[in-house]
């Protein structure tokens, strides 16, 4: 994975245009920023019960308050990831699958009402037989602009070889 490039040197996309180009009209550097969400109680309920991380920080209120380390309740950070690729606008006719997701690191907490957004570079570009790869560092970034977490992804993408 190469350095990341300065921001003079980057092309910034809204977010539909990155994720609709092909692999060959991506340049290391190009990035993207995509609209927010706003993580609700009922996201972190429902994620903590279809994942069974549940967790008091994440779930009870009362016990947030008096015991955990922020005093209220924090939203999953697998959730916070979710939501936060959910946000890209992939376009399947040429994304076509998440291949790795690696170094995902939580910055600081998502707490119930946060708003998030994605905010994105390619960080690499690499063939994969007719395919190509896309790697990304993704931060997942708060109504205060502040980053809660950020990981890097690798995505697959169709590429002018690929004659589907």
């Amino acid at each position: 994975m190469s350095a990341q490039p300065s921001l003079s040197t980057r092309r910034t996309d809204t977010a539909g245009q990155h994720f609709s180009r092909p692999f060959e009209d991506f340049t290391v550097g190009d990035s993207f920023v995509t609209g927010g969400r706003t993580i609700t109680e009922t996201d972190v309920v429902n994620f903590s019960v279809w994942t069974g991380d549940m967790l008091p920080s994440h779930i009870d209120r009362h016990w947030s308050e008096q015991h955990s380390l922020h005093g209220r309740r924090v939203a999953n950070g697998l959730l916070v990831i979710s939501y936060t690729l959910g946000l890209l606008p992939i376009d399947h006719e040429n994304a076509l699958a998440l291949r790795r997701i690696r170094d995902v690191v939580m910055k600081r907490p998502t707490f119930l009402d946060d708003t998030i957004h994605a905010e994105g570079v390619v960080t690499g570009l690499r063939r994969l037989d007719r395919f190509g790869c896309v790697e990304t560092k993704v931060a997942s970034v708060n109504q205060d602009g502040k980053t809660v977490a950020v990981g890097t992804f690798d995505m697959l993408w169709r590429s002018n070889d690929d004659q589907h």
